[in-house]
C-alpha cells in the first residue's frame, strides 16, 4: 500500500569529494548509511571518535550558554510560539555559519564562564549571610572573639546548650570553684537554646576556671573572628555588597550577548551536524584515493540522486533492489487525508517485512470511531477550529505536529457529523438557553435519533460498526497473503473466519430470541438463514482441519479445536465496541447536567451570569476530559481489535543520515 519503496544504493567516490559528498547526503536526508562488516583488505575505517567529542562537546557549551542567557535575558516569545518549527536556512547561511563557529564558541565560552561566576557569586553571598548569622548573638561583644587574656588575667569567650543569667552563671561557677573568687563573667546574648558569655579570671586559675565552664557545657565558637562581631558583620555586609555588584555586572554582560542568541543556537545546530557527519564518517570504509559508501535510498528519489552523484562529483553510483532476506527500513507515504494517522500507527509498531501500512483503511475507522465517542456538533466545531487556525497559521510547524493537528481537524468534522446526526450541540444547551431566559421552546431535531432516548439503537449500531471494523482486519489479512501469493492461507486463516463469524451473526440476528431482547423487527427469510449455519459449519470445520496444519495425527486435531475456541475472543471483540455507547453517552449526560446546573439561579441576570461561568468551565472541562477518553479508546480499537486480526509490526523506521537539528532546518537551495 503506502510503504516506500526501498533501493540499496552503492557509491563509490574520490577521498577528496568525501567532505562535499556527505554534506550533500546530510542536507538532502535520502540515504540511511548501512556499512556491510567488511570491504575487502584495500579499505579500512578512520577513527573519528576524538572529533566527535570534541563537536558533542561544543554543542553542550553553547547550549548551556544559551540556557544562561534565557534566564537572565531572556527571548519575548508567544504562547503558542512551539509551534512555529525551526527556522529554515539555506546551505550559503550554513556555510557562513560553519566560517562564524570560532567566534561564537568564544562567545559561548564567556556566557558560560559569566554564568559560572554569578553562581559563584551567589553561593559566596550565602555563605557571608551564613556567617552574619552566626555572628548576631555576638554583636554586643566590644573586643575580638580570638581573645585569650593578657599576662596576668586568662579570657574565655564561648556559649552554652541552653538559656541562663549572670547570676546563674556565677552561682554556677562559685559552687564548682568555691575557693576561686577573682572571676567575673558576662552574658553577651542569651536565648532558650544559647546563652553567650564572656568569662575572666586571674591566669593563675585558668586551667580550674576552664574545667569548670566546660564541665557546664561551655565551647568556643567554631569561627570566632579577628576582630569586633559587630566590625566584622559591617565588614562582610560590605563583601556581599560587592559580590552583589559583581551579580550585576555579569548579568549586565550577560545581557549584552542578547543579540547573538540565533547566530548560537545556529553554531549549536552547525556542530550537531558535524557531529553526525563525523559519525558517517567513521563508518565509511576508505583506501589511500576511494570511499565506499552503502545503504537504503527510497526508490522515487534514487535516480535523482544518482545523477547529482553522477553529475557534481564523479561518483560511480549502481543501484540495486535489496536481497529477499534483508531487512528494510520502513517509510510511510500517504496523501493528505490518511498520513494524518500514521503518528497512531507509528505509536504502536511500523508495518513489518511483508506487511502493508493500513494507514489508508484505519484512518476511516479512526476518525469515525473518535467522532462517534465525542459527538457533539459543538465540540466538534470548536476541535476543528482551533486546529484549522493552527494549520493556517503556522505554516513552518513542524511535519509530525501537523499531521496530528490534522488528524484531530478531520475528527472534529466527524464529531460534528455525529453530533448533527444525534442532535448535540453542547448537549442541550439550545432548549435550555431557550425555556430559562427566553420563555420559549426551541429544539433541533437529530437527523437520525437521539442516544439517550434509544441507546439500545446505538448500541446495536455500535456492534454492527464493530463487526464491519473487525472483517475489514480480516480483509487486510487476506490481501496481505494474496500479495504473497498464499492464497490457501488466507482461505485458512482468514475466509473460514468469515464463514464462521458471518454465518453465527446471521443466524443469531435472525432468531427470535435475539429480536425479542433487542425489540428487532427483521424478516430473514428460512433459506438464507440455512446458508447462514451451513457456512458457519464449514468455517468451523475448516478452522478446525487448517489451525494446527504445520502438525500431525491428534495434534493438530487438538490444535485445531484450540483454533476454533478463538470463536470466543471474536465475542469479547465485538462487545468491545460497547465503549461507544458508553463515551458517547457520557459526553452527551455530562454536557446535560452542566446546563442544568446553570440554570439553577433562574434566569435573571445573576443567572445569566452564573449560567455563562458554569457553561464554560464545565463545557471546557467535558471537552478535554472526554476528548481525552475518545483519542485513548478509539487507539485501543485500532490497537487490540483491528490490528489483532491482521498486523504484527516490528518494522524498523527509515532513519536516513540527514540533518537532525534542533533549533533550524536547512533547505537546498533552488
Amino acid at each position: 500500500m503506502a510503504v516506500v519503496e526501498m533501493k540499496r544504493i552503492h557509491v563509490y567516490a574520490l577521498k577528496n569529494n568525501r567532505k562535499k559528498i556527505l554534506e550533500m547526503l546530510q542536507r538532502r536526508g535520502a540515504v540511511e548509511v548501512d556499512p556491510p562488516e567488511t570491504a575487502g583488505e584495500l579499505f579500512s575505517k578512520t577513527d573519528t571518535a576524538s572529533a566527535r567529542q570534541t563537536f558533542e562537546k561544543n554543542v553542550q557549551l553553547i547550549q548551556n550558554a544559551v540556557t544562561v542567557l534565557d534566564s537572565y535575558a531572556p527571548p519575548v516569545k508567544g504562547m503558542l510560539s512551539m509551534l512555529e518549527g525551526r527556522t529554515a536556512i539555506t546551505a550559503r547561511q550554513y556555510e557562513q555559519t560553519a566560517e562564524a563557529a570560532p567566534e561564537a564558541v568564544k562567545k559561548a565560552s564567556r556566557i558560560a564562564a559569566l554564568g559560572k561566576k554569578i553562581t559563584d557569586e551567589e553561593a559566596e553571598v550565602l555563605r557571608l549571610e551564613a556567617q552574619i548569622d552566626a555572628l548576631k548573638p555576638w554583636v554586643g561583644l566590644d573586643v575580638s572573639m580570638r581573645t585569650k587574656g593578657s599576662g596576668s588575667t586568662a579570657v574565655f569567650i564561648g556559649s552554652f546548650p541552653d538559656e541562663m543569667t549572670v547570676s546563674d552563671l556565677k552561682n554556677r561557677l562559685a559552687q564548682a570553684l568555691p575557693e576561686v573568687s577573682a572571676i567575673e563573667a558576662e552574658v553577651v546574648s542569651s536565648q532558650p537554646q544559647q546563652t553567650c558569655v564572656f568569662v575572666v579570671c586571674h591566669a593563675k586559675h585558668a586551667v580550674e576556671v576552664e574545667g569548670a565552664l566546660r564541665g557546664m557545657g561551655f565551647t568556643y565558637p567554631a569561627a570566632p573572628s579577628k576582630t569586633a562581631p559587630a566590625e566584622r558583620v559591617e565588614e562582610l555586609k560590605g563583601r556581599i555588597k560587592a559580590a552583589h555588584g559583581e551579580i550585576e555586572k555579569a548579568k549586565a554582560e550577560i545581557g549584552s550577548f542578547a543579540s547573538d542568541r540565533e547566530s548560537l543556537l545556529f553554531t549549536a545546530d552547525y556542530f550537531t551536524m558535524r557531529r553526525d557527519k563525523y559519525e558517517v564518517l567513521g563508518e565509511l570504509w576508505q583506501s589511500p584515493h576511494v570511499f565506499y559508501l552503502t545503504g537504503f535510498v527510497p526508490a522515487k528519489a534514487a535516480p535523482r540522486l544518482q545523477k547529482q552523484l553522477e553529475d557534481d562529483y564523479h561518483a560511480f553510483v549502481e543501484l540495486e533492489d535489496p536481497a529477499e532476506d534483508e531487512e528494510l527500513p520502513v517509510r510511510l507515504e500517504n496523501g493528505f487525508f490518511a498520513s494524518a494517522v500514521e503518528g497512531v500507527i507509528a505509536g504502536y509498531s511500523l508495518p513489518g517485512k511483508w506487511e502493508v501500512d493500513p494507514s489508508k483503511v484505519m484512518c476511516v475507522f479512526y476518525y469515525v470511531l473518535f467522532g462517534m465517542m465525542l459527538s457533539d456538533a459543538a465540540y466538534g466545531f470548536l476541535i476543528s477550529l482551533a486546529c484549522g487556525i493552527v494549520l493556517l497559521k503556522f505554516k513552518n510547524i513542524e511535519d509530525g505536529l501537523r499531521k496530528t493537528m490534522r488528524m484531530f481537524f478531520f475528527c472534529g468534522i466527524s464529531t460534528m457529523f455525529w453530533g448533527v446526526m444525534f442532535g448535540s450541540y453542547f448537549g442541550d444547551a439550545i432548549p435550555v438557553i431557550a425555556r430559562t431566559f427566553f420563555g420559549t421552546e426551541v429544539t433541533i431535531a437529530p437527523l437520525w435519533f437521539e442516544p439517550l432516548k434509544e441507546p439500545m439503537r446505538l448500541m446495536l449500531f455500535s456492534f454492527l460498526l464493530g463487526i464491519i471494523h473487525l472483517f475489514a482486519g480480516l480483509a487486510m489479512q487476506i490481501y496481505q497473503l494474496c500479495r504473497r501469493g498464499k492464497y490457501l492461507d488466507a482461505l485458512y486463516d482468514s475466509g473460514f473466519w468469515y464463514m464462521l463469524v458471518g454465518g453465527l451473526i446471521i443466524a443469531l440476528v435472525g432468531s427470535d430470541m435475539f429480536q425479542d431482547m433487542m425489540s428487532l423487527d427483521i424478516a430473514i427469510p428460512s433459506v438464507v438463514m440455512t446458508i447462514a449455519l451451513v457456512c458457519a459449519a464449514i468455517g468451523a470445520v475448516g478452522i478446525i482441519a487448517t489451525s494446527g496444519r504445520e502438525s500431525k495425527g491428534a495434534k493438530r486435531f487438538l490444535k485445531g479445536l484450540y483454533g476454533l475456541y478463538g470463536v470466543s475472543s471474536w465475542l469479547s471483540d465485538i462487545l468491545s465496541y460497547s465503549r461507544l455507547l458508553a463515551l458517547g453517552l457520557a459526553t452527551g449526560v455530562i454536557a446535560q447536567v452542566f446546563n442544568m446546573l446553570g440554570t439553577m439561579a433562574g434566569g435573571g441576570v445573576v443567572g445569566a451570569i452564573l449560567f455563562i461561568l458554569v457553561f464554560i468551565i464545565g463545557h471546557v472541562l467535558n471537552l478535554l476530559i472526554n476528548l481525552l477518553g475518545a483519542y485513548v479508546h478509539t487507539n485501543r480499537l485500532q490497537y487490540v481489535e483491528f490490528f489483532g486480526k491482521f498486523y504484527e509490526g516490528g518494522g524498523k523506521a527509515f532513519e536516513p543520515f540527514a540533518a537532525n537539528t534542533k533549533y533550524f532546518k536547512i533547505t537546498e537551495e533552488k
